[in-house]
């Protein structure tokens, strides 16, 4: 099913809400005003009905008001709109006084009989508005007459009748111009979408360098243009960091796949005796072995890299694993001569075997790199917000150019030698990815000639046992 595109119905959204507002306010306009007439109206009406008040009180009988009506006249001559009906009381009901051509007669039953003043809009044969007010109005005599004033209200009609016909004449423009605004107001506001499209298009794999202008955007699309580009600049850097892996990874491969077909070749190149071949199959099962670790270790580093393997997290006491993990290296710290010390203890939250490799990278390394007869160091150590192990060994140290480089993947501070100790140039890589999983990260700091740590810091815990528990007194392994 095809949707309608966002700006016809963003600019049909807005032109329907502007052209009701526009008739709503032409509406409560008519309203207003008509309100306004009448109250004008009913103003002079009750003014007239004062003065004739006055007038009859002041003197006037029924036989006065016959005889003598120009002081009453006076009040209603020369304005064509108002009519003046005085008629006497019961049982007569005699017309006593009637000026302009305006038939009233009828409207003597719609009134009742009141002293208070009372209003009646309706229609003569003609079809034009007119109000009328009624009163019980007592002379000088003692007698009661009712008075009966109307207005004939055809100028106010004609004002609402030209109010109407100019606003049905302008309402249809007005609308063109609303629909016109809202056309240009939606095109305005939607021009930085048509931006984000044409960045996106050009967007690739092999090029993720374009990035959104933020300038002059409202601050809901800025907000937006920044997250595009920050998700850009992590796309940009993972896509950088999988063709760089790509090539170590190749680099990594081709070395022991050069020596297994070398020695092959030359194994094979002429008839050898069986130990000759025994040897070749050696060396060759050797190079086989390395690239099983490699492929080993890429394994688990796409394995810890995935979030779902913090679904076997719970409580690890880092001192546990660290004795644990100490009397596996216990035989090879003692053929260097070389003595393992552990200090202090506390609990994170984690995977324990992942927990384990880690310090197992971290210790194989130090006994590695410390000269014989020396010691490396397991120190547990409790922060405000984190827990640290740090494995720490005497030694030459590390260049500090190599620092910033040392937990990434294939890296090595001395490239033949880890070669030649069959390394895969991934272990500290391993070891930062399970620290990322662990949302905590590692940490070196060297002294060169002198000392060499690294460190495990790991977030406090926030649930199962936490803290330190009371420092546990050195312990050593030979």
């Amino acid at each position: 099913m095809r949707t309608s595109s966002l700006s016809m119905r963003l600019g049909l959204t807005v032109s329907l809400m502007g052209a009701g507002l526009v008739v709503l306010l032409a509406t409560l306009a008519y309203l207003a005003l008509t309100h306004e007439l009448e109250k004008l109206a009913r103003k002079g009406l009750e003014s007239k009905m004062e003065q004739l008040q006055h007038s009859l009180a002041l003197g006037l009988d029924t036989h006065a008001i016959k005889a003598r009506p120009h002081s009453l006249l006076d009040l209603v001559m020369g304005h064509d709109n108002f009519y003046l009906t005085i008629v006497g009381t019961a049982p007569d009901n005699a017309v006593l006084l009637s000026v302009g051509a305006k038939p009233q007669e009828p409207l003597l039953t719609d009134f009742s009989p009141r002293e208070t003043l009372g209003y009646l809009n309706w229609q003569d044969q003609d079809g034009n508005q007119v109000l009328s007010a009624s009163s019980l109005m007592r002379l000088a005599s003692g007698e009661r007459v009712r008075v009966l004033l109307s207005l004939d209200r055809r100028d106010d009609q004609a004002l609402l009748s030209a109010y109407l016909r100019a606003t049905l004449i302008a309402l249809p423009m007005l609308l063109i111009l609303i629909g016109m605004g809202a056309w240009w107001l939606v095109q305005r506001g939607l021009a930085p979408l048509k931006q984000f499209s044409h960045v996106a298009a050009q967007v690739t794999t092999q090029d993720l360098t374009h990035r959104l202008s933020i300038d002059n955007l409202p601050q809901e699309l800025g907000e937006l243009a920044q997250s595009i580009n920050v998700m850009l600049r992590r796309l940009d850097a993972g896509v950088q960091q999988l063709s760089q892996f790509s090539d170590d990874l190749a680099h990594e491969l081709r070395a022991p796949l050069t020596n297994l077909m070398g020695k092959a070749q030359v194994t094979l190149s002429r008839e050898r005796p069986s130990e000759e071949y025994k040897a070749g199959l050696e060396s060759c099962t050797e190079e086989m072995e390395r690239l099983s670790r490699i492929v080993s270790d890429m394994l688990f580093l796409a394995q810890v890299s995935h979030p779902a393997a913090r679904a076997g997290f719970g409580p690890v006491s880092l001192g546990e694993e660290a004795q644990r993990v100490m009397a596996l290296f216990a035989l090879s710290a003692e053929d260097k001569h070389v003595t393992l010390n552990l200090r202090g203890d506390a609990w994170v939250t984690g995977d324990r075997l992942m927990i384990q490799r880690a310090i197992s990278n971290l210790l194989s390394n130090a006994i590695r790199h410390t000269p014989e007869g020396s010691s490396v160091l397991l120190l547990v150590e409790t922060y405000d917000q984190s827990v640290a192990l740090s494995v720490g060994n005497p030694g030459r140290g590390i260049e500090a150019h190599h620092l910033p480089h040392l937990f990434e993947r294939f890296y090595r501070a001395d490239s033949s030698r880890t070669r030649a100790e069959g390394g895969t140039g991934l272990g500290l890589a391993i070891v930062q990815s399970i620290m990322q999983l662990h949302q905590g990260h590692a940490d070196v700091s060297s002294q060169p000639g002198r000392f060499t740590r690294f460190s495990l810091v790991f977030p406090l815990p926030c649930d199962g046992p936490t803290g330190t528990t009371p420092a546990a007194p050195a312990r050593s392994a030979r």
